[in-house]
């Protein structure tokens, strides 16, 4: 993807951007990258099903709770520098990774691979921040940055099931590395250091809001992540659940503290921000319980192969390209607020026509379109969302905001697997679950969808009563 360059900006920025996006999607890859051969990884080891949600897990788990403190690194010790030390343990983890010899090993390297990740991603933006310095080119380049993320997800879907068709899964590691190396080599001469002409004292690190944040997000992430095998009135679910609300409420009383918070209570009080950081948990959400339900229906009800599964998703894949690619332009023409919207729309529409899902549905009358409409709606969501989640914030914060519109975006398929899981689980029938699922989904959109109406009427009156 690129970014549409402006005149007067530094040479090769197009070609900047695309390194950074590439980095993004990848990381974002990793996380689907064994999703489909888990199978496979777990005849090899000799794993039960507690064994796979932990090795499915252990890389998101360190990633999405370590965002917020991987921002501050960035905005405090200089976006490319920490962008690189990021990719250096992502590379060298992944490349681990392949070779690994046990179940304990490939769980430790797939953690080890998340914390590279979470000083990456939003060290990633830091150096975006400081490519775009004007407000409205960086403007821009998120609304195309948005589709970068979901687009990593939908390609991890499609390659791992390919290419663990005919090779090991451990092939699946060299994309990673392979896109690290090739970033690493170009990244100190083709990136810039961070944004010229600050001179703000460099933020501190609040270590006690880092740890309590990191915890939190981590271990009430687990309890959402084993509820799929679990009751929530176990304690393998209840008490991990419990103790990430408890850290996670002491981190919000630490924030109201401490002079430099690692969040600052006003940081997302914005309601545009608060519309941005929602849409991008809604779009991940939507698209990670879509892809691991059919996925599971696919196999398991239609008998069809991993490959002929990732197949399914090309379609899925084909609609966020093409949508993400006159998404940037509709959110200049249109508004941030309205293209989020009418992307709920869309995404709320492809949600409902997969809640018709039954035994008997075919793909392509009864899986196609909505595999089409939801990608699409979500392109729009994801550009619209990522400029609404940077709108305003200063340069010295730009890492903040990268951890925090990346933590959204891993807790998002988390949350929402448990929560319409959950809802599935109340049908004894299994695909009657999936139904329900995707009907509530359907109308979780539809009521952001509404609030954003509402956001977009509120903004609307405030600008015409305003006498500038």
């Amino acid at each position: 993807m690129r970014a549409k360059e402006d005149p007067g900006e530094p040479p090769r920025t197009s070609l900047a951007f695309a390194v950074l996006a590439v980095i993004q999607a990848t990381l974002i890859f990793t996380i689907t990258l064994i999703a489909v051969p888990l199978p496979d990884i777990g005849r090899e080891f000799g794993l039960g099903p507690a064994d796979l949600v932990l090795v499915n897990a252990a890389y998101g788990l360190p990633f999405s709770g370590l965002l917020l403190f991987g921002g501050r690194l960035a905005d405090r010790y200089n976006g490319r520098r920490m962008f690189m030390t990021g990719l250096v343990v992502f590379g060298l983890a992944s490349a681990t990774a392949a070779f690994a010899p046990a179940f304990e090993a490939l769980v430790a390297v797939r953690f080890t691979q998340g914390i590279g990740a979470a000083m990456a991603a939003p060290a990633a933006l830091a150096v975006l921040r400081a490519l775009y310095p004007a407000p409205a080119a960086f403007g821009r380049a998120m609304a195309t940055w948005g589709g970068v993320s979901v687009l990593g997800a939908a390609v991890g879907t499609v390659a791992s099931g390919a290419i663990t068709t005919w090779v090991s899964w451990r092939w699946m590691f060299a994309v990673p590395v392979i896109v690290a190396v090739l970033a690493l080599a170009v990244a100190r001469r083709l990136l810039p250091s961070g944004p010229a002409g600050t001179s703000r004292p460099r933020p501190g690190l609040d270590p006690a809001g880092a740890v309590l944040a990191t915890l939190g997000i981590s271990v009430g992430s687990y309890g959402l992540i084993v509820s799929g095998d679990h009751p929530w009135t176990s304690a393998t679910v209840l008490v991990p659940f419990t103790a990430g609300a408890v850290l996670l409420s002491a981190f919000l009383a630490v924030e109201r503290r401490v002079r430099q918070p690692l969040l600052p209570p006003g940081f997302i009080r914005k309601p545009s921000r608060v519309l941005g950081l929602t849409g991008i948990l809604l779009a991940s959400a939507g698209t990670g319980v879509v892809t691991f339900l059919l996925s599971l229906y696919l196999q398991q009800q239609h008998h069809w192969t991993p490959l002929a599964t990732a197949g399914a998703f090309i379609p899925f894949t084909v609609a966020l390209i093409a949508t993400s690619r006159a998404a940037g332009v509709l959110v200049g023409r249109f508004g941030a607020v309205r293209v989020t919207t009418a992307g709920l729309l869309v995404g709320a529409a492809g949600l409902a026509l997969l809640a018709g899902i039954d035994h008997d549905t075919t793909f392509a009358l009864g899986l196609l379109p909505g595999l089409v409409l939801l990608p699409a709606g979500t392109s729009l969501i994801f550009s619209g969302a990522a400029v609404l989640s940077t709108a305003d914030v200063p340069p010295h914060q730009t890492g903040l905001a990268g951890g925090s519109m990346n933590t959204a975006m891993e807790l998002g398929p988390t949350v929402g697997l448990a929560a319409l899981m959950s809802v599935a689980a109340t049908q004894t029938d299994t695909v009657t679950g999936y139904a329900w699922a995707f009907s509530t989904a359907a109308a979780v959109y539809l009521a952001a969808a509404l609030a954003a109406l509402m956001l977009n009427r509120r903004t609307t009156l405030t600008a015409t009563r305003d006498p500038s």
